[in-house]
């Protein structure tokens, strides 16, 4: 089963048209979406945990449609947004707030991940960092072993080792392959160790939706001459960037002349080349 499908889905603004979504989560992953500031990213998670509805298509989470997700649905969801809003509480306040709401509240596990995300117990929300505030809002998420996670740049503003922690931290939590994780994030390079698939996501429209290491395999980059490209068909040439002594090029591996030496892709080159080639 599928943790969430959109078919699709669109949504209209005055000045932004999120437009013609079809995304699925295999239930048991991690699905990546990278965009830039102003993507789309947080509207089609708005979309996805029923806070909008969509102009057209449907979106379909842990198997009810839109419009018939009710409390028993959020029940099984944890939510960690960019902003979240909490009230101006301590953790341990802030767990007796939200004990009563959800039933699946694990206190004991709660306060395990308050001290793995080093988060204090007795600070009040609005004195923590921003990077705190998003590990404290992931804690409350994930005490109460939701079946779908949805994280908005849930590792921004976070240092690199509180990142590479909560990077972990989800990977143990999808061991379980009841658990899945939808995560959306302008920073590449956490995704590039986390998740099993991606997609790519720029002015409201999606440019691919692959498993992550396939893609990975595909490309490549290489330092030459505008020369060395000549031939290649433009569909298995992603980018070229002049350096002044020669070209860097993303291009599909399959494509690349013998005589080139190569090196591995990241998706941060995958991303930037094809918002380029949108461009």
């Amino acid at each position: 089963m599928n943790a969430f499908e959109m078919n699709h889905v669109t949504r209209r603004y005055k000045d932004f048209c999120l437009e013609n979504i079809n995304l699925s989560l295999p239930s048991g992953c991690i699905l990546g979406l990278i965009g830039e500031n102003g993507a789309g990213k947080s509207t089609l998670i708005r979309l996805l945990t029923g806070l909008e509805a969509p102009d057209g298509g449907t979106v379909r989470v842990l198997g009810e449609e839109n419009g018939q997700k009710g409390h028993h649905i959020r029940q099984r969801l944890g939510i960690v947004l960019e902003q979240q809003g909490f009230p101006d509480m301590t953790a341990i306040e802030l767990s007796r707030l939200l004990a009563p709401v959800f039933p699946a509240w694990d206190q004991e596990k709660y306060l395990e991940l308050l001290r793995r995300l080093s988060v204090p117990e007795d600070r009040h929300y609005l004195s923590l960092s921003a990077g705190t505030q998003r590990k404290l809002s992931l804690c409350t998420a994930l005490c109460r072993d939701p079946e779908l996670l949805v994280l908005d740049e849930s590792t921004n503003g976070l240092d690199p080792v509180a990142r590479e922690e909560v990077v972990y931290l989800l990977m143990d939590y999808t061991r379980d392959e009841r658990h899945s994780v939808f995560i959306a994030s302008h920073i590449v390079s956490d995704l590039e160790k986390l998740c099993d698939e991606v997609a790519f996501l720029h002015r409201g429209k999606l440019l691919l939706v692959e498993e992550k290491d396939a893609l990975l395999e595909r490309y490549c980059r290489v330092q030459c001459t505008r020369e060395d490209l000549q031939g290649l068909p433009p569909s298995d040439v992603l980018s070229v960037h002049d350096t002044g002594f020669g070209v860097q090029a993303v291009i599909a591996r399959h494509a690349l002349p013998p005589s080139l030496p190569f090196i591995p892709v990241s998706l941060e080159d995958l991303f930037v080349s094809m918002i380029r080639g949108a461009a």
